[in-house]
């Protein structure tokens, strides 16, 4: 039930409140023969339209704020109502954050490179890429340890991240509850983000804030957005966003963006550009060939493979995007089509049924070693 006193409010503000379609949450019942007993109710309710402010009593103060202290409660736990509008987060402001963030404990758990034994190790010292210069290295590791940091609901910028990713997607210009079925609609697995970052941890929902924060590739999240939901070839928008930053992180770890990084001079920089690289190839891909949902884990698995094999090849990609070399037939702009851009006709008929698209993150990380 809503409070006493908003049950007098003029009109005029509760049809502003419908036509808005805000949604008020559950509050405490209370009896109200209990507040007709000892006039709680009429005086909450002459308060509301300021006629008897100064009537209040100190017992009616009391209930107002016991009101106004209300908590939400969700089966996962008790959260605060949240005082007002959530404001929107940059990409930079949130990585300053992170930046001057404690993360000493998420440090401990990272693993920098893939670990590497035998003939492997000496080939790839030899013949592999070039190591990242020492003076990226704490950008790398700064990149890793947000990779193992987790939602936390006490930490507003990491709800201000959430809010935003969902306004930017929606177009909506209120905040949304911190659990529902409204991050399903955006393509997460269950009423609760946090569950999906296996894997990722922060640095997945950092590389979706980047997606739809930067306003020259925004109209391509939206386009895929506008994808994921589509009838036939819909697929979880967030759980695959997801899935591609995992295979960001295992491409770092692999040593293969060293070179682009060290010419850079940046780490995260890369880390985004080959992201939203992916997410372009993906959009090809599963636009051109009319992919759907059975063919997604397929669809990654290939998109991992060309990652580490050309990196360089998806950044002239993203930059010929970027520069508009050619529209596709319905307006939307995009690359040249080649089978290089969008990828091999990929058939999961004659793939192993293995490689179906299950959940977040179900791609093992590969050890290499000495077979």
């Amino acid at each position: 039930m809503t409070p006493p006193w908003g049950m007098s409010r003029c009109s005029t503000d509760s049809r502003q409140f419908e036509e808005q379609g805000v949604s008020f949450p559950a509050f405490k019942s209370v009896p109200i023969s209990a507040l007709k007993q000892n006039g709680l109710l009429q005086s909450l309710s002459t308060a509301a339209n300021g006629c008897r402010e100064l009537d209040i009593t100190e017992e009616v103060r009391r209930a107002r704020e016991e009101w106004e202290a209300v908590e939400n409660v969700h089966p996962g736990g008790i959260l605060e109502k949240p005082p007002g509008p959530i404001p929107l987060i940059s990409f930079n402001e949130a990585l300053q954050h992170f930046q001057t963030a404690d993360l000493s404990d998420c440090r401990k758990k990272i693993q920098p490179t893939v670990p590497r034994r035998g003939l492997v190790a000496i080939a790839h010292f030899l013949f592999g890429p070039p190591r990242l210069h020492q003076q990226l290295q704490s950008e790398r590791d700064l990149a890793l340890a947000i990779a193992q940091c987790g939602l936390d609901n006490n930490e507003k910028v990491h709800m201000r991240i959430l809010q935003t990713i969902y306004k930017k997607l929606t177009g909506s210009r209120f905040d949304c509850a911190r659990y529902g079925s409204h991050w399903e609609d955006l393509g997460f697995q269950g009423t609760d983000p946090g569950t999906d970052l296996r894997g990722t941890g922060l640095l997945g929902l950092m590389q979706l804030l980047y997606f739809v924060m930067d306003s020259r590739i925004l109209p391509l999240a939206r386009e895929i957005f506008k994808l994921s939901h589509h009838e036939t070839q819909d697929f979880p928008f967030c759980v695959m966003s997801i899935n591609i930053t995992r295979v960001v992180i295992q491409v770092l770890r692999e040593e293969r963006l060293s070179r682009e990084c060290n010419r850079r001079q940046q780490v995260i920089a890369v880390l985004n550009d080959l992201y939203v690289a992916l997410f372009l190839r993906l959009f090809n891909i599963w636009k051109t060939q009319q992919k759907t949902i059975s063919d997604s884990g397929f669809v990654l698995k290939e998109l991992e493979a060309f990652a580490k094999r050309n990196p360089k090849q998806l950044f002239k990609h993203l930059e010929m995007y970027l520069n508009g070399s050619a529209v596709l037939e319905d307006g939307f702009q995009a690359h040249a089509v080649s089978s290089e851009i969008f990828g091999p006709n990929l058939n999961s008929a004659s793939n192993h049924k293995e490689a179906s698209f299950t959940g977040v993150c179900d791609l093992p990380a590969e050890t290499e070693q000495e077979s």
